[in-house]
């Protein structure tokens, strides 16, 4: 008999309850399942990959940044500094860091001076560099200027306060053409090849544009360190967690003595041109002054479009280093090697030709400087007297070859290098030249002109003062040089150098009685110390060519102080010191100075007796005593 099924209160039967009992222990399981899913999701992104979570956050949070290295200096021979780095406040904007660039630097212009042409400068940068380049919105703040920046910075995202370091150029103009300065890489120089150093991506970081800054850029700029920092929201530094320091930049030492520098710039007075002294057994460049100057440490502060434009439109060319760089009729400096040319062609130094104010070649005629003439001259009143028509008539027998042999002996012509940007070698013409260079055939009065170092003829003053130290060591080679680590003694060449000792010695006597007896061409500037006495020779080169019969037809302007200034006379000098055991040669320049007895021998004397008084050559270099040095 089948059993009558249960009845519960709730009137359901006992298979209904069954069913519905399994329904919902398969829910359970199934909502269990889930539950235990999800916490093993949890206890594996907590626990298992925990440390990769905690490395991602910390990315999120953890600033890797570059450290600037200091730059390293600048030294003449004794440890003067002559470039160095100070100091620098900067304010610093990473253009995509901030919600508006304009809006961001509205607020800045309320806590610093922003100028129109800076707030240009910035939009146009930002433009061109792309908006994660950091840019220097303004630098050389004060310390108030810089705290108010500090206290305002997190309301002004992409502004980063930053303390860097600016060039400082101690003694701005005087040496700035051999110094040089650093300026703010071009976009030409970010994209080139050889600048991914690093360090161009670092705000405000600047490269040699000019002088021993340029070449030697990359050992002065040192190697970027590393920081890794934590920063917040605002991007502002809360900690420090570990630096990897930067390597400052290596100091270059020169052989320049700064006194000595000085004396030179001093000596030079307000006048275009320039000195060189060198050591004649040595070859280290101890002065080397051009002027005018110009001050390197304006370049740090920033130059207006017309400040800029007033120094490349100024006639007296203040960037040019003019002591390697201008190129100049050496006039009479040159005699001495002509005298040498005359002494090798077998001419006797007795020999005396007579000076009546000119030479005739075919239709032209060659005047002397002294118009009247120096009447019968041998070899050594030539050169005391400089006089011209024995120079004509030496030129018109031997002709240029022999002389421009004899040249290139001296260096003229020649390359004479120090490395410095911008250096010229100059010319001593010969019939090849200038078929070569101008296509033409050459003439007999280009030989005249020649042999008294016009015409074609160019030289740097540097050129200049080489020649003179070969004469003053007795014709030893001698290279010039301005790093210490470059430094040689002058040797002797007899193979590329012959040159009788005994002729050297004549034409030396000679440049002596230029100086010191009473009718040279410089007797007004000798030293009163006969230990001091000096050697040397005279020079005005014409920079136009005007014939006694032209200087009459101009309403007679005879002198050359009453002509314009870009048509008056350039003014030289080359001389050694002392006479008895040369250590000192110098070479002066006085662009449109008129007469070189008158005008560039006094400065010439004043840098010889410096160098004498202070005598540089006798002390020992000054090492450096931080940094490695080149």
């Amino acid at each position: 008999m089948r059993k009558k099924p249960k009845f519960h209160l709730d009137g359901r039967e006992d298979g209904q309850l069954g069913n519905l009992t399994r329904r919902a222990a398969l829910l359970g399981a199934a909502q269990l399942a889930v539950f235990g899913g999800l916490a093993g999701r949890v206890y594996y992104l907590q626990v298992i990959e925990s440390d990769q979570y905690k490395l991602l956050a910390e990315e999120n949070r953890i600033s890797l940044r570059l450290v600037a290295p200091q730059r390293g200096r600048i030294l003449d021979r004794f440890g003067t500094e002559l470039a160095t780095s100070r100091q620098n406040f900067q304010v610093v904007l990473v253009p995509e860091r901030s919600e508006s660039l304009a809006d961001t630097l509205d607020a800045l212009s309320n806590l610093i001076t922003i100028s129109d042409a800076q707030y240009a400068r910035i939009l146009r940068e930002a433009k061109s560099y792309g908006g994660n380049v950091p840019l220097v919105v303004a630098e050389n703040l004060s310390w108030e200027e810089f705290a108010q920046i500090n206290v305002n910075s997190p309301r002004l995202r992409g502004v980063q306060p930053v303390v860097g370091e600016t060039r400082d150029y101690p003694f701005g103009a005087e040496v700035a053409h051999l110094v040089g300065y650093v300026a703010t890489p071009t976009k030409n120089d970010l994209l080139h090849a050889k600048t991914q150093d690093p360090l161009f991506r670092l705000p405000g970081f600047k490269i040699g544009r000019s002088g021993v800054e340029q070449i030697h850029d990359i050992a002065l700029r040192g190697s970027a360190g590393s920081q890794r920092v934590e920063v917040n929201a605002y991007d502002r530094v809360i900690r420090e967690l570990s630096v990897q320091p930067a390597i400052a930049g290596q100091d270059v030492q020169l052989t320049l003595d700064y006194r000595l520098q000085r004396a030179a710039v001093a000596a030079l007075a307000g006048q275009t041109g320039a000195v060189v002294c060198l050591g004649v057994q040595n070859g280290d460049i101890l002065a080397m002054a051009s002027t005018p100057g110009f001050d390197p440490n304006a370049f740090n502060v920033g130059l207006s479009n017309a400040q800029w434009q007033t120094l490349l439109n100024d006639p007296r060319k203040p960037f040019i280093n003019k002591a390697v760089s201008g190129l100049y009729p050496p006039g009479s400096t040159i005699k001495p090697v002509v005298a040498l040319a005359a002494l090798a062609a077998g001419i006797s130094p007795q020999e005396k030709i007579f000076c009546n104010g000119k030479v005739q070649l075919g239709d032209q005629i060659f005047h002397c400087w002294r118009e009247h003439g120096h009447g019968a001259v041998d070899l050594h009143d030539s050169l005391k007297l400089s006089c011209d028509v024995y120079y004509y008539e030496i030129a018109r027998r031997i002709g240029i070859e022999p002389i421009a042999r004899m040249a290139a002996k001296f260096g003229l012509g020649e390359t004479v290098t120090l490395g410095l940007p911008g250096e010229k070698y100059g010319i001593f013409p010969t019939p090849e030249w200038k078929r070569r260079r101008l296509g033409k055939p050459w003439v007999g009065g280009e030989t005249l002109v020649a042999a008294i170092g016009q015409g074609y003829v160019q030289s740097t003053p540097l050129q200049l003062a080489v020649m003179t130290a070969l004469f003053a060591n007795g014709g030893n080679i001698v290279r010039p040089h301005l790093f210490t680590d470059e430094r040689q003694d002058a040797r002797a060449d007899p193979q590329n150098f012959a040159v009788p000792r005994n002729h050297l010695q004549m034409v030396r006597d000679a440049m002596a009685d230029v100086v010191n007896s009473p009718d040279g061409t410089a007797s007004g500037v000798r030293a009163t110390n006969p230990e001091w006495q000096f050697a040397g020779k005279t020079g005005t080169a014409q920079v136009r060519r005007i014939s006694l019969r032209e200087r009459e037809r101009e309403e007679g302007v005879t002198k050359n102080e009453d002509l314009p200034w870009a048509q008056r006379d350039h003014a030289l000098f080359v001389g050694f010191a002392p006479v008895a055991a040369p250590r000192y040669a110098v070479s002066v320049i006085v662009e449109h100075g008129g007469s070189g007895s008158k005008v560039a021998a006094p400065i010439a004397r004043r840098v010889l007796l410096s160098a004498l008084e202070n005598d540089p050559l006798s002390r020992p270099i000054t090492r450096p005593k931080s940094n490695d040095s080149v």
